[in-house]
């Protein structure tokens, strides 16, 4: 049988892809070589590490902050399995849920390594060696990304003592001392996970800032809030080895600047320095598909390889590492291929950090404003004077709003707060419209909201804030 579209990989970028390509009336089929679809995001990252961290996040504020509302109870106790087993429910009702999709929308599946073998025919290897070749008009490169490593550094990753985010969402103890290894998204999510269940973390980082690329007033106020909690930060430092040692692991750094080094014993180490794309082993040099310096697939500006008919999205290919970016470009992939005109805006892609408080940005930060020489204007508000974050107890942090100087057009938004996650998203309709500050700020907004932490803060930008 002959497909219309192969999509290689059943993330959230293969699978909307997928979803997509069959509404629009083509024929369809997904390679996946997991037991379950829904790629590293449903299965090992994206949604278990949610589970944990609402989980966590509710042992936290059980333990610390209900006596002030009037609310007394004894301190929690942890039950890890039983947390452990919410995640695993979570992460099957999701697996199952895009199983059910695929079987509404006629979607075929191929369970196996893909491999492209030319354009149009894709070779699927069995775990017993078998293979079996489809043919197909079109195939769609959605095979996500790895873990990468520490450059320059060989670490034994068994995921127990020495973890990657894998390991960290499946320990079955809390660590006394936690070192990470990296102070991006994932560091930092996980850290916060087993802080709040009582590790004592570090941070280990080779940048002088935590979420690099992200607004450094945001980042500077993050690590505050962060360091309240108990997260201990060694920033400008490079990892120079991490070994086993004794009942656990030890991490070994030096001043990036110069200096002495040091080691830090813990009893679990995460390595979270990034991930890199999942492209070995895919047959894309054989077949002819133009890979980039990093491994990346290199594309056009409608997600085309070098080879006509086979197309590449998500983690693969340049861009955010952000399971909504892939499945924008599945769902672009799939109109483009159907010939409609599928489009993606890389300029209105939101990024969350889904710790406590959260953080959230869209756009531009000040830092990127500033190099590309861009007149601007900032306005701020704090979650300080917000009544309902006062009435929740919710009150760190603020939003802060970048506008054109010349045009009052939205150039970026970014949150510190609780529910960040959340309000970003009329940032990102209204920069999507092309709209002002002023179109914001006179936008009404219910009261009382954390919502009215962002109108305040557009208002800022051009006039004043109300409340403050």
């Amino acid at each position: 049988m002959a497909y219309d579209v192969v999509v290689i990989g059943s993330g959230p970028g293969g699978y909307v892809c997928a979803i997509k390509a069959a509404q629009l009336g083509l024929k369809v089929a997904v390679v996946e070589k997991r037991e379950t679809f829904g790629g590293t995001c449903l299965n090992i990252g994206c949604i278990p590490s949610k589970a944990l961290l609402h989980a966590s996040e509710m042992f936290a504020e059980a333990g610390h902050s209900f006596d002030a509302l009037g609310v007394e109870i004894s301190a929690p106790k942890l039950n890890l399995g039983k947390m452990m087993a919410h995640k695993d429910t979570t992460v099957s009702a999701n697996v199952a849920g895009v199983a059910f999709l695929f079987k509404k929308n006629k979607i075929d599946s191929f369970r196996g390594t893909g491999k492209v073998v030319a354009a149009g025919k894709v070779a699927v290897v069995a775990e017993d060696g078998s293979t079996q070749e489809i043919e197909t008009k079109n195939i769609v490169i959605a095979t996500g990304s790895d873990v990468a490593g520490i450059p320059g550094v060989e670490v034994d990753i068994d995921e127990k003592t020495i973890v990657s985010s894998t390991g960290a969402l499946t320990l079955d103890k809390v660590p006394q001392n936690l070192v990470v290894v990296g102070g991006g998204v994932i560091g930092l999510e996980l850290g916060s996970v087993w802080a709040r269940l009582g590790a004592r973390v570090t941070v280990v980082e080779f940048l002088d800032t935590i979420l690099g690329g992200m607004d450094g007033e945001v980042a500077k106020q993050f690590q505050r809030l962060l360091g309240k909690q108990g997260f201990a930060f060694r920033l400008g430092s490079r990892v120079t080895g991490v070994a086993k040692s004794g009942k656990g692991a030890s991490v070994t750094f030096e001043p990036v600047k110069g200096g002495d080094a040091e080691t830090i014993e813990a009893d679990v180490v995460l390595i979270a320095t990034g991930r890199k794309p999942y492209t070995e082993g895919l047959g894309l040099k054989e077949a002819g598909v133009e890979l980039d310096e990093r491994g990346r697939v290199k594309t056009d500006g409608h997600l085309r390889t070098n080879v006509p008919g086979i197309y590449a999205i998500g983690d693969v290919v340049a861009g955010t590492m952000l399971a909504h970016k892939a499945e924008d470009e599945g769902v672009a992939v799939a109109e483009i291929i159907a010939g409609q005109a599928g489009h993606v805006n890389y300029d209105v892609i939101p990024g969350v950090v889904y710790t406590s408080p959260e953080v959230a940005s869209v756009g531009k930060t000040e830092e990127e404003l500033k190099k590309a020489g861009v007149a601007y204007k900032s306005g701020k508000f704090p979650f300080t004077a917000n009544g309902r974050a006062r009435a929740m107890q919710h009150t760190d942090g603020f939003v802060k709003v970048l506008a054109d100087k010349e045009t009052d057009r939205v150039l970026g938004v970014h949150i510190v707060g609780f529910g960040a996650g959340e309000m970003i998203h009329e940032a990102a309709v209204l920069m999507e419209f092309g709209g002002s500050s002023e179109d914001l700020a006179r936008t009404c907004h219910a009261h009382p909201t954390m919502s009215e932490a962002v109108k305040e803060a557009a208002l800022a930008t051009f006039a004043k804030p109300i409340h403050i």
